[in-house]
């Protein structure tokens, strides 16, 4: 009895490990990477006619210059979504959101944060991409003056019209009222797609959402430093007690 209960455990460390194997291997494939979104190419490659703020990202892009030129407006057809929801925006405020909006339609370098999602206009998301501190706290300057009712933009929206109203009595205020910090504004607004790094532009561990394309692009090195921490981790992870108890149990019995 104990042989085969050996020879059962043997096969468990096999399948974990080769199961833990794989979700390591997996891991590595984050560079260079599109998600599976709603208006994302499935591979990236050149785009030489991006739009304007999308444009560093031509030369490598998962977003089509249709979808850089849509970016650009408001309510535009990509989310039916209206920046000017509590009165006009300001123009300085609405240029990191159309930032935003390329980094997130665009960029081939989220794969480390890209997590999956059952949502019927995405299967995929990301999920606390470390943002640069200069970039966060620009966004959060430039848009102090700025109004919204709502801090959480991703849910919670009056779609009756065709886009996205105050909810009833939710009132507008400045920007600080609903994002006292910069912090607040970078992490709360998309559902912590974004968590607002300690890091500085051109440290290679943040990502940046506005960059000179003449000099490259800063976020191949930082995707690439993130996809090794994360492959790194080996089966470190939910299969590691599952692994060492059967380690265990095979010692036991042998």
């Amino acid at each position: 009895m104990a042989k085969w209960t050996t020879i059962q455990l043997l096969f468990l460390l096999v399948w974990v490990t080769e199961v833990g194997g794989a979700q390591s291997r997996d891991r590595t494939e984050l560079l260079n990477v599109c998600m599976d979104a709603k208006h994302h190419k499935e591979k990236p490659s050149a785009e030489d006619k991006l739009h304007e703020q999308c444009s560093p990202w031509k030369k490598n892009a998962c977003c089509t210059t249709n979808t850089s030129e849509e970016a650009h407006k408001d309510i535009s057809y990509l989310y039916r979504f209206n920046w000017n929801h509590c009165g006009q925006m300001a123009p300085a405020c609405k240029r990191h959101f159309i930032q935003d909006t390329c980094l997130y339609e665009c960029s081939p370098n989220l794969g480390p944060w890209i997590q999956q999602v059952d949502q019927s206009w995405r299967k995929e998301r990301i999920l606390n991409v470390p943002l640069c501190k200069e970039d966060c706290e620009s966004w959060w300057e430039d848009c102090r003056s700025s109004y919204t009712c709502k801090s959480n933009w991703h849910k919670g929206w009056n779609w009756t019209s065709g886009y996205n109203q105050c909810p009833v009595k939710a009132a507008c205020h400045p920007f600080p009222f609903y994002f006292p910090t910069p912090a607040d504004l970078c992490n709360e607004i998309w559902s912590h797609s974004y968590k607002v790094s300690n890091y500085s532009r051109g440290s290679g561990r943040c990502i940046q959402m506005w960059f000179d394309p003449a000099q490259g692009n800063p976020n191949d090195k930082v995707a690439k430093f993130y996809a090794q921490v994360v492959d790194g981790a080996g089966l470190r992870g939910p299969w590691a007690p599952l692994l060492s108890l059967a380690l265990m149990l095979l010692w036991l019995l042998c």
